[in-house]
């Protein structure tokens, strides 16, 4: 696909539908460089890749936040697990 403006070639959604399973798992790092060596000189509009790049980060920063969060509510629910048992009422003891 090419801008009209620049002649310059955007990543469609197919194109990034093939680059994003290809860097899914990887690092924000071997992501971009793959990227920029699929893009390396093919006349692509700089600002499309970039965007696509920023699109990859945002989803990585989200699976990360999304694992912090889903530790945290483990904890959280550990800690009022253990206060609810810690807090039941002892049976009465026999004499």
């Amino acid at each position: 696909m090419e801008q009209h403006e620049t002649g310059q070639r955007i990543l469609d959604p197919i194109e990034r539908a093939k680059l994003g399973i290809k860097v899914f798992n990887l690092p924000f790092d071997e992501a971009e460089a793959i990227i920029d060596d699929y893009v390396s000189g093919k006349n692509y509009d700089q600002q499309s890749v970039d965007y696509f790049k920023d699109q990859i980060a945002t989803e990585k920063n989200i699976k990360s936040k999304g694992a912090e969060l889903l530790i945290t509510g483990g904890e959280i629910i550990r800690l009022v697990t253990t206060a609810f048992f810690q807090n039941l009422p002892k049976p009465p003891q026999e004499r």
